[in-house]
């Protein structure tokens, strides 16, 4: 396998089956009873902002967005974040977080808020929430809440109760003059390059003249 076999794409349906597999290959049974999962059992996800990978059409990795209220901040937790063994430690899961925040920012999100290692992610541009300012529906440890903000004044939003919200299902337009605007997929290989036009073609900016180019297309430096 070599990285011109990846192509990321947005979550739809057809991936649910496999991304359970991911899940349960990753963390065990035991996931469900986690403060985050709580939080996502309260109400679906937002497919356009989870992301999948797939090597040679096989779906090997999985990143998934659900829309909380945090405080008085209106955004998204990321996670489930799962990698299958044999793709490990090649930068997938650091690929997904990156789409997935750029993705939240278009949208309009305020915040990108998580549970997990600040060794892993402070390096993605997550920061430390201050310690116990959000009540999760179950036990956390205070140290690994961690958040990228996207809007004004996030840290001194971020506190009280975080839950499932209602997502609004428009995203704002965006142009190439926005800043961090990126297409939200990377693709490797030109076998690939059709459902690469197909993604830009749906989520490309709507101001005149611009259409889906190569140049749109990125590999992964």
């Amino acid at each position: 396998m070599s990285k011109h076999d990846l192509v990321y794409l947005t979550e739809d349906a057809s991936h649910d089956a496999i991304i359970e597999v991911i899940n349960e290959e990753a963390f065990g049974p035991g996931r469900h009873t986690r403060a985050a999962a709580r939080i996502r059992e309260q109400g679906p996800h937002d497919r356009s902002l989870s992301f999948v990978c797939a090597d040679d059409g096989e779906t090997i990795a999985s990143v998934r967005m659900t829309p909380v209220l945090a405080g008085g901040v209106k955004g998204h937790m990321l996670g489930p974040l799962a990698v299958r063994p044999s793709h490990k430690n090649m930068g997938i899961g650091r690929e997904l977080v990156r789409i997935a925040i750029a993705a939240a920012r278009r949208k309009g999100s305020e915040a990108v808020i998580l549970i997990g290692d600040p060794p892993y992610y402070m390096p993605l541009g997550f920061e430390k929430v201050a310690y116990a300012a959000l009540d999760f529906p179950g036990p956390v440890d205070p140290n690994r809440v961690l958040v990228v903000p996207l809007g004004d004044d996030v840290h001194q939003r971020l506190k009280g109760k975080i839950g499932w919200r209602k997502c609004e299902a428009v995203m704002p337009a965006a142009t190439v003059e926005d800043e961090g605007f990126e297409a939200p997929l990377r693709v490797y290989g030109w076998p690939d390059i059709r459902r690469a036009f197909c993604f830009l073609a749906q989520h490309k900016p709507r101001h005149s003249g611009l259409e889906p180019e190569c140049s749109q297309v990125k590999s992964l430096g």
